[in-house]
């Protein structure tokens, strides 16, 4: 374990307080805990003042403590131990952690860094001559399987090669970071295989469930086994019923005629499983896409791949959303084949929060900041 200080005085700013945004936000978080537990808010304060100012300044320590009622010394122990939390200035335009774990060593990670010596500065946590860059070696991030990657703030850049680093570092230099396209880095989405899906490309036939009506096994004659041809043959008067085994063809023509009647429950199942046709007058109304769309992604269970068909079928503005109503909802679930996740995440009140007063709106109903 490493030992980590804070940042020498001369670069210590006097004072700090959160700007009015952050303020909001940090009284939604600390009401989320039970009374008397408001202290455990003690971690996500500490990120939102490193997130507002770059770096966990001591000044922002000391607030932090005063603001929870906590001995100093605490909250001094939780920013010493997590190295999530950044003791000295960073660059003010980008601070690169290059994934140094074995799945992205063994993808190149080490070029990776060789090109973050390169171009901002031999050691890490190191500022370039200009302070706009820094970069440093972490653990694991949890994209292993798109490795080797970097993760800069709050974005994951998957897929590298030292080339495209290079290109995402200029832009952050640039002051273009915004522009470039976090995640994979090469044509897969997440972390689907590269150049689409290779499996489960068949039609998916519908499941029966245990609530389903199950077809009766329809009874047909079969042979005899050889060990029943060997039994005495039953020569009990028909007249007795108590003797006789009673005759099969009834019972097989109401297995027949359950059979039928469940038939059309698996052609039903299907049907509702068919995507909804643009046609559908309950379709949601487009628009031509406007010189600057929203950014759709801010809406929590939104990305990439649905944005674009949303702007397909006409879907650039928040306002759009958030005034569908409960047939419009159904039939755009049922289009993105993803039953159910419009009104699980509630992209209607979203997008009316987005839609009202972006994201200083959106924190104030939600007590966080849309992703």
């Amino acid at each position: 374990m490493s030992v980590r200080r804070l940042a020498e005085d001369k670069v210590q700013p006097a004072a700090f307080g959160f700007n009015e945004e952050n303020a909001v936000w940090a009284d939604a978080t600390i009401r989320k805990y039970p009374e008397g537990r408001q202290q455990s808010a003690v971690i996500p304060l500490l990120m939102r003042a490193q997130e507002q100012d770059g770096w966990v300044t001591k000044a922002a320590i000391e607030y932090v403590a005063n603001r929870l009622e906590m001995p100093l010394i605490r909250v001094l122990e939780v920013a010493t131990f997590y190295t999530q939390f950044q003791l000295k200035p960073v660059g003010t335009r980008a601070h690169i952690q290059v994934c140094g774990t074995t799945p992205c060593m063994l993808r190149g990670a080490e070029d990776l860094m060789k090109v973050c010596q390169h171009k901002i500065h031999h050691d890490p946590f190191e500022l370039n001559a200009d302070g706009t860059l820094s970069w440093e070696e972490v653990e694991c991030q949890g994209a292993c399987v798109n490795a080797p990657m970097v993760i800069i703030f709050k974005d994951a850049y998957e897929d590298l090669t030292p080339e495209r680093l290079e290109e995402i570092i200029d832009a952050f230099e640039a002051g273009k970071g915004a522009e470039v396209k976090a995640g994979p880095q090469i044509a897969r989405d997440f972390s689907a295989p590269e150049g689409g899906a290779t499996t489960l490309l068949e039609d998916i036939k519908p499941v029966r469930t245990n609530l389903e009506p199950q077809p009766a096994p329809v009874v047909d004659a079969a042979p005899v086994p050889p060990a029943e041809a060997a039994r005495p043959k039953d020569t009990a008067p028909e007249t007795d019923p108590k003797l006789k085994t009673p005759v099969t063809a009834p019972a097989a023509a109401a297995a027949n005629a359950k059979a039928a009647e469940a038939e059309p429950v698996a052609t039903k199942s299907a049907a509702k499983a068919e995507k909804p046709s643009l046609d559908d007058p309950r379709r949601p109304k487009g628009i031509d896409k406007p010189a600057t769309p929203d950014d759709l992604q801010l809406i929590s269970g939104v990305g990439p791949k649905i944005e674009s068909i949303l702007h397909d079928i006409g879907i650039f503005t928040f306002a759009q959303i958030a005034a569908w109503k409960q047939d419009e909802i159904e039939w755009a679930d049922g289009y993105l084949n993803f039953r159910g996740r419009i009104e699980r995440d509630d992209w209607v009140k979203q997008a009316d929060a987005l839609a009202r007063g972006g994201e200083a709106e959106y924190i104030k109903v939600f007590g966080k900041k849309p992703r």
